[in-house]
């Protein structure tokens, strides 16, 4: 994530300073970069308010760049979150078809996965064929799409006569 430019030696426009943020309230929970070709573009924060819930990060389960799965505890039961970004090729998404795991009582499965659908988004009149893998991957955890009451765009266009769009979703 761009946090600002700063200065540069080599670039006198300066260069991005590009970082996870950090807040004393959150943990910060995110894979070490493998290289800064295949970097990790996801992030979970949690409350530290809930950190007696013991949370733990699980590559071991799933190993992926743009996947995060964690893990927390609550009266001797496990439970998990998933936070998930899904590129323009949707890598995440085909990763989660394809690999088989069993993972129960998966809570909470969010983030940005860059699919415009007329399932979730009021004004995109279109359905994708990627929408409905990704209801798969959902219905295997056992998750359903929550639609806020009052749908409102969750993107917001930087270019003149884009569209806003709905592209950050939750399964509970």
């Amino acid at each position: 994530m761009t946090i600002r430019i700063i200065s540069s030696p080599e670039n006198c426009e300066g260069i991005l300073l590009v970082d996870i943020q950090n807040h004393p309230n959150w943990l910060t929970f995110a894979r070490e970069p493998c290289s800064t070709i295949n970097s990790p573009r996801i992030v979970i924060y949690i409350n530290v308010r809930l950190s007696s819930f013991q949370f733990s990060l699980h590559k071991d389960i799933i190993n992926h760049r743009d996947i995060l799965l964690a893990s927390f505890f609550n009266n001797n039961n496990i439970f998990w979150i998933m936070n998930v970004y899904s590129d323009l090729s949707h890598s995440a998404l085909k990763y989660l078809m394809d690999t088989k795991m069993n993972i129960s009582n998966l809570l909470v499965m969010t983030s940005n996965f860059n699919i415009r659908d007329s399932l979730w988004d009021p004004f995109f009149l279109h359905h994708s064929s990627i929408s409905d893998n990704f209801m798969i991957i959902a219905d295997s955890f056992n998750l359903e799409l929550s639609i806020l009451t009052n749908q409102v765009p969750t993107r917001y266009s930087d270019t003149v006569g884009e569209a806003n769009s709905v592209i950050d979703l939750i399964f509970l």
